[in-house]
């Protein structure tokens, strides 16, 4: 979105990134939306320290950043913005050549604890003293990059996905959905939807689903996604008896939202989440976990918000909600509202654009 951005206001724009990059966005065989104007050139980045490739990646982009001499470069991701912080440090400037001003955007929660969060902290401070603008997807990352020393430290713009508003979706397509779904006429459907690893907190949504097993019709709960946890996820469902449609990667998600009664984000941690945002534009109630960037995202009128790791707490919000219809109108109506107020891709771009300005005077 940024390069395309970008390109179409005329900048020059040249991506580096790992190959399987090139492979999903198509950058080098001519991007849709703006041909020629985005260049891509490979560089592995590993996501986790290693040394050898760790030192592979510097060096190449020192190499890249001395060729190409952009006014501004901008990383996503601490261990992104840190190689590139190091390699940039590399270069010898002249005064017809200064160095690139530096914006790094942070993404993601630091690790737990051990030695995976000594090494995270030490990426934060890298990006902290190097960087002229860190970005970050939530007021708690804003906080830890100020503690590291960050010089300038502000808000990254998420754009909400284009999609269909609330009500986009038929009424027959909605019932395609759910008997796809395996959903019985009269039965809720309670929509999960993300990668089926720790952080999206779907063992916990399994425990919650536990207690309610007490409504009838029971609802159904279903998960979309992939990832690590999906053999273990699904052992765990068996084991409380609980009937779960994993439903796999889907291409649908839109159309899954509207065919919901009730969409549920058991996260232990998010920044901006895309699915959320998805959400809020269909207009489904939402039960979700007090982390991250969650509550400035959906406020305190679009969701129903629970502390992480509270199995009873999220139990109990979700049959609030399938229990009250009006509780449910209401929910859904601040949604769709809420989602009116979201930054667009527009938006996204113009702010990314501003903070170019600002660090490359």
């Amino acid at each position: 979105m940024l390069a395309a951005g970008c390109a179409a206001r005329g900048l020059p724009v040249e991506v580096f990134g790992p190959a399987q990059t090139d492979r999903d966005f198509s950058f080098s065989s001519g991007y849709p939306a703006t041909p020629g104007r985005i260049g891509f050139t490979a560089v592995e980045i590993a996501d986790r320290p290693r040394v050898r490739g760790d030192l592979r990646a510097i060096t190449r982009l020192r190499s890249l950043l001395q060729a190409w001499q952009p006014d501004v470069v901008h990383a996503h991701g601490l261990r992104a913005g840190a190689l590139t912080a190091i390699g940039a440090a590399l270069i010898r400037p002249t005064v017809y050549d200064p160095k690139p001003a530096l914006i790094v955007t942070v993404h993601n929660a630091p690790p737990a604890g051990g030695s995976a969060g000594a090494v995270y902290r030490v990426l934060e401070r890298i990006v902290a003293r190097n960087a002229g603008s860190v970005l970050c997807v939530s007021a708690d990352l804003e906080d830890r990059m100020r503690a590291a020393g960050g010089r300038r430290v502000g808000h990254a713009v998420v754009p909400a996905l284009p999609g269909p508003p609330a009500g986009g979706v038929s009424a027959e397509e909605r019932a395609a959905i759910r008997a796809e779904l395996g959903a019985v006429p009269g039965q809720r459907i309670v929509l999960a939807v993300g990668r089926l690893a720790p952080q999206k907190g779907f063992g916990l949504l399994l425990e919650a689903a536990a207690r309610w097993g007490d409504i009838r019709p029971g609802p159904l709960l279903v998960i979309a996604g992939s990832g690590p946890l999906a053999g273990e996820l699904e052992a765990r469902a068996a084991s409380l008896g609980l009937t779960v449609r994993f439903a796999g990667q889907r291409g649908d998600v839109p159309a899954l939202l509207a065919a919901a009664d009730v969409f549920v984000l058991p996260s232990v941690w998010e920044g901006q989440p895309l699915i959320l945002q998805e959400a809020l534009r269909t207009g489904v109630p939402i039960v979700a976990t007090r982390v991250g960037g969650v509550p400035e995202l959906a406020g305190e009128d679009a969701a129903i918000l629970v502390a992480s790791g509270d199995a009873s707490a999220l139990a109990a919000a979700v049959r609030a909600v399938l229990g009250d219809p009006a509780l449910a109108a209401r929910l859904a109506k601040a949604a769709a509202g809420r989602a009116r107020d979201l930054p667009d891709e527009d938006a996204a771009v113009a702010a990314a654009l501003a903070e170019y300005r600002r660090v490359a005077q």
